[in-house]
């Protein structure tokens, strides 16, 4: 009944703004979008835009066939030092052999990746002349692959230009891409389903990214058999991100409420706030990580457990790829960005990094008690399915609860104690706070507004979790 409701509520709306478009009049013309626009401030729609998803074990051996289809004459591959010598590159590579797709392997892309190391890439897309690109890791793989075929796609284009604004000129992308498929070896990113790339930017020490349909793959590849390489502390933080995807998106500010209303389809965002569609992704995601997410951590061997992670971050990824993510991905990119001397845990990694999984995470206990309050519904639901007994709850609580259930499955799976066990301290959350400033095409997405105040409050709550 409280679904039937929800879509009444949803129709009426729709209904009842000042829209002449072709789902909802019979007086639709040429130019209706704009003039919509014009008498509402918030958008009237949203749309749903995913990767094609292959899934099932071992079926990385079919992506020879798939460039062959494709007629596919010099493809680039990319992936990272790491992953290089791993089955899931081998099984890829040897696929296109047999096959006999010509192909070139770059193997240089940086974990956590940077503005300059995605320079690199582009520059080597650039120099040849690829028809099909292939991505083969984790989010930080398939970003770069995105960047590089987009900018090679656009050689006259300059770096900051579809980057997003404040930082970048954020313009939208009209120009063809290259084919690109993804063949995640992570479960958590769900970069295979998206059309985002994130990166540090080096010069604010903040992540940002660029975020267009046009970059999402035609295909990603998602085969279990690849997780099971996963050391236990990077399943643990992709995990993270999986729990966050699904918690901001399905808590996100709901896309009628998101301003301004395009005047062209063209420059909707890719993350447009949460939908009917996407709480259905985002929800499933979540019933996924709160019976299978501490299995999979707690044992690389058992491959229900790691099967169904890598599928709750395709369906996390299809939700908030749709709907968008808010403050704690917000908040998350100075942490990344400004890590000082802090090396995780697993990472064969030869510079200080901080996990992107990790660094969004530590800051969900204060961001859910901090957005209860706008829709303590969500906020119950989303606890009661990590295991919260809700029953008895009042909807004032249903923030606290959720933080409380959020650091008590952290503790579980022995998360490091906060910003503090980072390196962090009160004297940084100035910085912490300016780095977040400027991502607002996922901060504004938040169902509470937010001060500078709140942020240093936010940040402050979260240098110890327990």
């Amino acid at each position: 009944m409280a679904g039937r409701d929800r879509v009444a509520h949803l129709m009426r709306q729709l209904a009842s703004a000042a829209c002449r478009c072709p789902a909802h009049s019979h007086t639709y013309h040429q130019g209706a979008a704009q003039e919509s626009c014009t008498v509402r401030t918030t958008d009237y729609a949203f749309e749903m835009a995913s990767s094609n998803i292959r899934y099932g074990e071992g079926v990385t051996r079919e992506i020879g066939m798939d460039l062959v289809n494709m007629g596919a004459q010099k493809v680039c591959v990319m992936t990272d030092q790491n992953l290089s010598g791993l089955p899931p590159v081998r099984a890829v590579l040897d696929s296109l052999d047999q096959n006999r797709v010509r192909y070139l392997c770059y193997d240089s892309v940086r974990v956590e990746p940077t503005d300059n190391s995605f320079k690199e890439a582009i520059a080597f897309a650039r120099k040849e002349d690829f028809d099909v690109f292939v991505a083969v890791g984790g989010g930080s793989v398939i970003d770069t692959c995105k960047a590089a075929n987009l900018y090679a796609s656009h050689p006259e284009a300059d770096f900051l230009d579809f980057v997003n604004a404040p930082i970048g000129k954020g313009q939208p992308i009209t120009g063809a891409l290259k084919p690109l498929i993804a063949v995640p070896t992570t479960a958590g990113t769900g970069s295979e389903t998206t059309g985002v790339a994130i990166f540090d930017y080096e010069p604010l020490k903040a992540k940002t990214g660029i975020a267009n349909r046009a970059l999402r793959p035609v295909l990603g590849i998602v085969d279990p058999l690849h997780t099971l390489h996963m050391p236990t502390r990077v399943a643990a933080n992709s995990g993270f991100d999986v729990l966050c995807h699904a918690l901001e998106s399905y808590t996100a500010l709901p896309y009628t409420d998101r301003s301004p209303c395009p005047p062209n389809p063209l420059l909707r965002p890719a993350y447009q706030g949460s939908n009917p569609i996407s709480d259905v992704w985002a929800k499933h995601a979540l019933n996924i990580v709160a019976k299978y997410m501490k299995r999979a951590v707690r044992d690389p061997g058992d491959i229900e457990a790691r099967s169904s992670m890598h599928l709750a971050s395709v369906f996390a990824g299809i939700g908030f790829g749709n709907a968008g993510v808010h403050l704690c991905h917000g908040m998350s990119y100075p942490i990344a960005g400004n890590v000082k001397t802090y090396r995780a845990k697993e990472y064969n990694i030869d510079h200080p990094i901080v996990p992107h999984g990790l660094s969004v995470v530590l800051t969900a206990p204060a961001v859910f008690s901090f957005t209860g309050s706008m829709c303590p519904e969500r906020h119950l639901e989303a606890a009661q399915i990590l295991g919260a007994d809700t029953s008895n709850v009042k909807r004032a609580d249903a923030g606290r609860v959720l933080a409380e259930t959020l650091r008590s499955f952290l503790f579980d799976l022995q998360v490091d104690d906060g910003l503090s066990a980072l390196g962090y301290d009160t004297n940084d959350i100035p910085a912490l706070v300016k780095g977040t400033l400027p991502q607002e095409r996922v901060t504004k997405l938040s169902p509470r507004p937010h001060t500078e105040e709140d942020l240093t409050e936010l940040f402050t709550a979260s240098m110890k979790l327990y």
